[in-house]
Parts: C-alpha cells; sequence; structure tokens
C-alpha cells in the first residue's frame, strides 16, 4: 500500500524537480499551515555533511531527553526514514494515513513528490509534541519546499561545493546564493569553512538581512587532541568530548557545526530555544550518532559473509568531488590493507571530478550500473573513467555481488572494500544486505 500512493505521488507532476515554493504553500494552506505550528525550527542547508549535522543533531538533543522531529533526504532503504517524528519512524500504518490525508488535501493539483512528501512531513510534526525540529534541505535553499518556516530558531549552512548544477547554476557563487536563501533576517547562521567566493555571497546576504553569522575558523573551532578526542572551542566554551562515532576527520567540522548549534541556542538572549541543555550530555550524544552510508563499514549481512577472514566491507554515498575528497583523505589513513573498490554513479553526475582524487587509491576497482536508475552511468564508462584517472586495474562488473567475488578472488591477502559513487547505489546496497 505503501508502494502504491507514493507511485501516485511521484505523477502528480511532470517533473522530478521544479523548484518553487507555490506548489507547497498552498498544499501547505490546505493543511491548515501547520508548518507555523512546529516547536523551533532548526534548518540545514548545504553541498556536504547536511546528513552527518542533522543526525549530530538529533543524537545530541535525544541524549540531553528531548524530543526530536527530523525530516531528511533521500531514503535509503524505506521511504519511513525520511520522516522521524519525536525520535521514532511512523509505522505502515500512521505513515499511509498521513500521506492519503495529504493527497486528499492535494485535489490532484500538479505539485512535487518532494513537495507534497514535505507537506506531509510538516502536518505530521504539528501534531506530536516535541522539544525541537530539524529539517534538511533538499535541493538548494531559497525555493526548497522545506524553505516556508518564516521564523527558524536557528539556520546552518554546512560546506558549499559545486552539485546539481542543472538546478542551481554552474558557478560556486550561484550556488551559494541557493543556499543562502534559508537565511531569515535577524536570525542568527552557523556557517560552516567556506571557499573565497561562497564565503563572499555568504556574508553580502547576512548583511542585507541583518543575520549574526557563527563562523567556523573565526567563532568556534574543533581540533583532535592527543587521544583523537574533539576539542570544541566557542565564543562562551570550551568542550573536550570524544571522538565522533562517524568515521572521516571531516566528521570532526560537522560535529563542531552541531555543538555550535547548540551552543549558540543554549546561550542565545533574551529567551534561549534550549536554555537547560545538559553539558553532560554532549559525550554520550556525539558517540551515539547513527547516519548510514557515509563511510560505515557493514559488520553482518549476506555481502560480509562473502568476505574471508580479516577482510573488512565500506559503504559510502557521496556522490560529488567534495565528497570524494573526503573519503580520499580518509582513505590515506587506510594503511594496513589495500584498498579495493565497487563504484557506481549517475551519469548526471560529475564522474570525472568524483574519480579524480580517489581512483587512483584503489588498487583494484570495479564498476557497476546502479539497479532500477534510468540514469545510472554504464558499468563500462565507469571503468574507462576509473583509468582515465589512474586506476589501471579498473572493469566493469554485472552486480555488486559478482564486483566483490572478483575482487576476493583477485586479493593476495586481507583488503578492504569500499562501495561508492552514490546513495542510490548504498540505499540498493543496505536493502539487499539486511
Amino acid at each position: 500500500m505503501i508502494d502504491s500512493i507514493l507511485d501516485r505521488l511521484t505523477r502528480l507532476h511532470p517533473k522530478v524537480i521544479d523548484l518553487s515554493l507555490d506548489r507547497v504553500l498552498r498544499l501547505l494552506d490546505a493543511l491548515g499551515n501547520p508548518q507555523e505550528k512546529l516547536p523551533p525550527v532548526i534548518h540545514v542547508a548545504g553541498t556536504n555533511g547536511k546528513g552527518s549535522t542533522v543526525a549530530t543533531l538529533r543524537a545530541l538533543f535525544e541524549a540531553a531527553g528531548m524530543r526530536a522531529h527530523v525530516y531528511t533526504s533521500p531514503h535509503l532503504v524505506r521511504f519511513a526514514e525520511r520522516i522521524r517524528i519525536g525520535g521514532a519512524l511512523p509505522s505502515d500504518p500512521e505513515l499511509l494515513a498521513l500521506l492519503e490525508e495529504v493527497e486528499a488535501a492535494n485535489a490532484g493539483h500538479p505539485v512535487t513528490f518532494f513537495e507534497i512528501t514535505t507537506a506531509a512531513a510538516f502536518l505530521a510534526f504539528a501534531r506530536h509534541p516535541a522539544e525541537v525540529c530539524i529539517l534538511e534541505t533538499g535541493l538548494g535553499g531559497r525555493l526548497d519546499a522545506t524553505n516556508v518556516v518564516e521564523r527558524p530558531a536557528l539556520t546552518v549552512i554546512t560546506p558549499i561545493a559545486m552539485d546539481h548544477e542543472s538546478f542551481l547554476g554552474g558557478r560556486i557563487e550561484a550556488i551559494a546564493a541557493e543556499k543562502a536563501g534559508i537565511m531569515k533576517r535577524g536570525i542568527a547562521c552557523v556557517v560552516a569553512r567556506q571557499g573565497r567566493k561562497a564565503a563572499k555571497v555568504l556574508e553580502a546576504r547576512s548583511t542585507e538581512l541583518g543575520v549574526p553569522l557563527i563562523k567556523e575558523g573565526e567563532d568556534f573551532f574543533a581540533r583532535t587532541n592527543a587521544d583523537g578526542g574533539l576539542v570544541y572551542r566557542g565564543p562562551s566554551v570550551e568542550w573536550n568530548l570524544p571522538a565522533p562515532a562517524l568515521a572521516g576527520a571531516f566528521q570532526y567540522r560537522n560535529t563542531a557545526l552541531a555543538l555550535a548549534s547548540i551552543e549558540r541556542l543554549s546561550r542565545t538572549a533574551p529567551v534561549p530555544a534550549f536554555p537547560d541543555f545538559p553539558q553532560g550530555a554532549l559525550g554520550p550524544g556525539i558517540r551515539s550518532v547513527e547516519w548510514p552510508a557515509r563511510l560505515q563499514r557493514l559488520t553482518k549481512g549476506p555481502l560480509v559473509d562473502l568476505l574471508p577472514e580479516g577482510w573488512e566491507l565500506w559503504l559510502d554515498g557521496g556522490h560529488n568531488p567534495h565528497a570524494a575528497e573526503a573519503v580520499a583523505q580518509h582513505a590515506r589513513t587506510w594503511r594496513d590493507k589495500p584498498l579495493m573498490g565497487v563504484f557506481g554513479i549517475l551519469s548526471t553526475k560529475d564522474v570525472d571530478g568524483y574519480l579524480e582524487p580517489l581512483a587512483a587509491r584503489f588498487h583494484t576497482l570495479r564498476t557497476v550500473a546502479i539497479p532500477g536508475e534510468a540514469a545510472t552511468l554504464p558499468a563500462e564508462d565507469g571503468a574507462a573513467a576509473a583509468i582515465r584517472h589512474f586506476c589501471l586495474d579498473a572493469k566493469p562488473s554485472p552486480s555488486v555481488e559478482a564486483a566483490m567475488a572478483e575482487l576476493i578472488a583477485a586479493g593476495t591477502g586481507p583488503a578492504r572494500i569500499l562501495i561508492c559513487g552514490s546513495l542510490y547505489l548504498a540505499g540498493t546496497v543496505l536493502s539487499g544486505n539486511s
């Protein structure tokens, strides 16, 4: 039943993406404007690190005993992953009733899938109590369906890089302008360290709207200590905390964004949104973060069962050059075993830009088409692109399972296999490995 209604909702608009706020505002009005009845909202935009930052915020609030509504996209295995109501995923009957109600209120009008499901999330959140609501933008910011909350408690902008150029523009300044569209007059914005061009755009928008910017590298800092833990220093605090649960050096920065958000919301006068946030929850919070397919080590399931003793299987859904650079940086720390890879990506992505920092780090690579995705890059084209970027042992395979079997056969001892290139590929892997 869930699949049937989701299929109907995808057919309400001829385009998958059509950036506008008119349609979602009309639908929300028909639903009684639930976006006006939410708990304090933290709105997160950016190119990379959005999901990890949102997941860290959720873990921190939940460690403090607070209920958090969370809206993210896309989902990896089940649609329900997108809508977390007070800390819990909706049951199938609850989700079905919610989607049917929103479908009826829409009355057949053209609306994109993301717009109508965003409206469904707002309706669910408005009906259930929580202390905070964390919203991740789907694409861009200015015209994203989540950008209808007029007075969020805080906005957050993660690192901005080139991605979705056909929708957001072909220059980093244009993309930054779209992300800056979530800023609201007079409301603080926590900002990750940006490149010069993106930073200039964000500064200009903040000046125009009187937005206080809390900037990484100027107002807050994160570093590692001798034990690998995280030292966070903000405008009024210094916290010595354990290492983030999520792998990768870049997760220290994502964690710092979340901590800067907590600090701002806890101390902003005259009425802090969370005046009693317990500092004792910070360590347990960042140790408990879960965010699948972001440098995730898979430790059980049918794919893991294929591995010989001593082998490891990792999964990452990053799909743009900035994400690939982060993975490549982490791969430099993997010196104890050869790195092998399974790679699949959409043809609409910057394939060469993704492979340039990463391909040469693979000892052996097998490329696959992403099942069920019309826009997938053919496996043969993926292999050719990897060879162009100096991964000389790159060949196409018919499936992830076949690719892993070939890598295992080619190995001379324990190795690390990384499946990468696409969240859609990651979702397929997680679904098949459950």
